[in-house]
Parts: C-alpha cells; structure tokens; sequence
C-alpha cells in the first residue's frame, strides 16, 4: 500500500496547484454567469439564466461567433497545409537548413502584441511596406487600407496569424517526419513509388498522430484568439472583425462581470462541442508505426 501511495507523493503538489489555479476558477466562473455580478450591483445575488437569455439576444453574439469561426477554420486549414509543405521541404537534405528552420520557427517566439503592433505599421494604408511595394512593382490599384476596410481586416489579421504560427507546426511535422523509417521510403522509391504516391501511402499516414497534435492545437488557438484581433484593429472597424474575447474584454471593461462571464462558458461549450468530434475523428484515421 505505501509503495502504491509513494508516486502520489509526488504529484500531490501539482494536483494542488491545478486544483486552486484552474479547477476552483472555473467552477466560480460557471456560478459567477449565473450571477447579477457588476460594478453597479450592491450585492451579487444568483438570476439563473438571465445572462444566457440576454447574451443569446444580442446581435454582437452573432458576429462574434462567426468572425471566430470563419477565423478558427481559415488558420487551422492554411495553418497545417503551410506547415506541413515547409515541413516536407526542411526535412530534405538541403544546404543551410537548420537555418531556415529556426528562421521559419522564429514569428512564434515573439510575443504575438508584439508582432501585431509591427505588422500594424507594415498594412499602413500610406506608409506601411505592402502598399509601398505594390506601388513600386506598378500595382498601385490593389493597394488597400487593410485595417480599416471590412472587406479586408479579418483577412489581414488571419495572414498576419498565419506568419506567426505555421513555424510552429512545422516543427510538429518534421518531428513526425523523422520517425518514419528512411528504409521504407527507400524501398517504396526503388519498387516506382513516385514522390506524390510515398506522400499518400506512406508519409501522411504516419504521421497523422502529428496531424491530430496540429489540427487540435491550431483549432483551440484560434477559436481562443485575443492579441492580435485586439492589436490590429480591437474589433473593428464598428464590429466587423469581432471575436468572443475581444467581445468579452469589451463587456468587462463596462463592469459586466457576470455576463462576461457566461460568454466566457460560452466560448468553452463552443471549444469543446467542435475539439472532441475532431479529435475522434482525427483518432480513427492513426496508424500504428
């Protein structure tokens, strides 16, 4: 029995911290939505549903939710598809290659308010670099002012994500990448395997535990998007790239605590009801190497 109790010993203190840094938050937050809690309130009394019902009605909801979704979709698709093609690429014996890829991991090191705050003076609409470079290359009609105009905000924000992050997936790959046995590819090479075959049969099915890492990972990042958004264009212009947290920071800031919070659990409901399908059907299509 004590050799049974020994390993507890040792998880014990960080079973303590998850527990008072995240278990007991959550669960206070779960109660604090059902709550009138706000700057105004004398008293925080519980009001059931209320928040839920008044969030629901709320045309801000509406936007916020699609802008996250269209946003979630766009980066986790481009972000592995990009990912997985310079994965496929560093992982060739090409000159200087570890230097590329500390290159290409480089963006997701930085602190992402650090590289919207740069990338806010690269879409300047009169001195910002891509403007500047599609006059100078005769392209000067497609110049546009990629923050302020609705047609191109959320477009400019899902690039500038996607710079930050396909670093990071790429290494994930390569990671898989070097599992695979060099003798299996070798041998499907001299059996006439073409590039494009070895690619179907053999590298992307081993390395679809790697392929459920990224897509998990991307898809709970950018349905949990705040920096950037807030960065770029802090939700606008009006609300035309709205996101749930830039949404819940809006209403906080107003005092609304209680109903900040039941969009927070909204959030999470919404997370979870789209990461498990995903990952079970992501499970299923594994192999064993």
């Amino acid at each position: 029995m004590e050799r049974r109790r020994y390993p507890l010993y040792f998880s014990a203190p960080a079973a303590a911290i998850f527990l008072v840094f995240f278990i007991a938050p959550t669960l206070f937050g779960v109660y604090y939505s059902f709550t009138n809690w706000n700057i105004h309130a004398d008293n925080i009394r519980f009001i059931g549903f209320d928040n839920y019902a008044a969030l629901f009605q709320e045309p801000r909801l509406g936007k916020a939710l699609s802008n996250t979704l269209i946003f979630a979709a766009a980066v986790t698709v481009l972000q592995n598809l990009i990912g997985l093609g310079l994965a496929l690429v560093m992982n060739e014996s090409i000159r200087m290659r570890n230097f590329f890829r500390t290159v290409f991991f480089m963006p997701y090191v930085i602190a992402p308010i650090v590289i919207g705050y740069v990338f806010r003076a690269i879409y300047h609409p009169e001195h910002g670099i891509v403007n500047v470079i599609l006059d100078n290359v005769g392209l000067g009609a497609m110049a546009q002012d990629w923050l302020n105009d609705p047609k191109w905000a959320l477009f400019s924000i899902i690039v500038t994500d996607l710079w930050r992050v396909s670093g990071f997936t790429m290494v994930i790959y390569l990671a898989g990448l070097q599992f695979i046995p060099k003798d299996l590819l070798e041998s499907a090479s001299i059996d006439g395997a073409s590039y494009r075959h070895r690619l179907r049969h053999i590298i992307l099915p081993l390395i679809a535990a790697s392929t459920t890492v990224n897509i998990l990972l991307s898809l709970i990042g950018s349905m949990k998007v705040f920096e950037m958004v807030m960065v770029l264009t802090d939700g606008g212009p009006g609300y035309t790239t709205e996101v749930f947290y830039t949404y819940i920071r809006s209403t906080f800031s107003m005092g609304e605590m209680g109903y900040s919070t039941a969009i927070n659990l909204v959030l999470f409901l919404l997370v979870t009801l789209v990461g498990l399908p995903v990952l079970a059907a992501l499970k299923r299509r594994e192999v064993e190497m």
